[in-house]
């Protein structure tokens, strides 16, 4: 049987950046993998930044975000039913960071695909500095990544405060006890050091299994909670860009944005974007493609433009 592992987390808290590292170490040991990406809109970045990275050494499908759930998780079986024909040893699948994983359960537990595929571990990937201001859907979201992890990687520690680091966890575990979930989260559910992974230390993840945890449901209409919005024909510089960028995720007008994330080419350059709250990171890039995608709640178009225009 194939093993699927589900690597989770809420928007740009460092999934793509986690599973080429994965997926990385389970190519070195001679095992054919698979990967299924998600995002939430019609251009995949992280899919073009993970064929960057990782080539051909594993296949990688996608599957279109910004749906409804019945639709997404019948476009998910169906890719899972094509990929099961190809007889993977490691299907690892990366979902938008809106994502209920009892959508992964519930397709994964259906016929023919409980006979193809087992279940390996859950990797829900939290931003250590993450903020503390989530909605109600939001910290559900969170609440939902988490409940089923096996291993919690916090991602940014080296950049947080030990305080910061003592906030986040408290948070995880308030948004747990919020869906009345009863898991009681314990200091070795988080791992800080993944970067430095040894092959020993991945075989011992390897090795754990994703946690059954109950928690009262949230419905979510995902099309009217979170909006991606698309610009397209930059002329920023990165000095400017950056500017941009960050006024963008302070300016309340602009709506309460998550992740900043495209492409953005300077001096026949192309560079990748990921932008958070925190973060803001730009790096060449061999091939890209003329968009910046902003994801959040309550976005105003008009308003975020203004700051993207020359």
């Amino acid at each position: 049987m194939t093993k699927v592992d589900l690597i989770t987390g809420f928007l740009g808290s460092g999934k793509t950046t986690f599973i080429k590292h994965y997926a990385s170490y389970l190519v070195k040991q001679g095992y054919k993998v698979g990967i299924i990406e998600n995002d939430f809109g019609a251009v995949n970045v992280d899919m073009m930044l993970l064929q960057e990275s990782l080539g051909t050494q594993c296949d990688l499908e996608m599957i279109a975000g910004g749906c409804d759930r019945q639709t997404h998780q019948r476009r998910f079986k169906t890719k899972l039913i094509s990929m099961g024909m190809l007889k993977y040893d490691y299907l690892l699948v990366e979902p938008s960071g809106i994502y209920d994983v009892d959508e992964f359960f519930d397709v994964l537990h259906e016929e023919p695909l409980e006979n193809w595929y087992e279940i390996g571990n859950v990797f829900a990937v939290v931003n250590a500095q993450i903020e503390q201001h989530l909605s109600k859907t939001s910290r559900f979201l969170l609440a939902s990544q988490v409940a089923h992890a096996g291993c919690i990687l916090l991602s940014h520690y080296q950049e947080a405060s030990l305080e910061e680091v003592k906030q986040t966890i408290h948070f995880i575990q308030q948004s747990l006890y919020d869906v009345q979930c009863q898991r009681v989260l314990q200091e070795t559910d988080f791992d800080t050091h993944w970067m430095q992974w040894t092959d020993e230390d991945f075989q011992s993840f390897m090795n754990k299994s994703y946690v059954l945890s109950d928690y009262m449901k949230h419905e979510i209409d995902y099309q009217k909670a979170y909006t991606s919005l698309y610009f397209m024909n930059n002329r920023l510089n990165q000095t400017e860009f950056k500017k941009a960028i960050d006024s963008i995720f302070h300016d309340l007008s602009c709506g309460h944005v998550f992740r900043i994330k495209g492409f953005i080419s300077e001096n026949q350059q192309w560079m990748e974007l990921n932008a958070t709250q925190d973060h803001i990171s730009l790096q060449p890039i061999s091939d890209g493609q003329d968009i910046v995608i902003v994801i959040g709640e309550d976005l105003n178009q008009e308003h975020i433009e203004t700051y993207l225009k020359p």
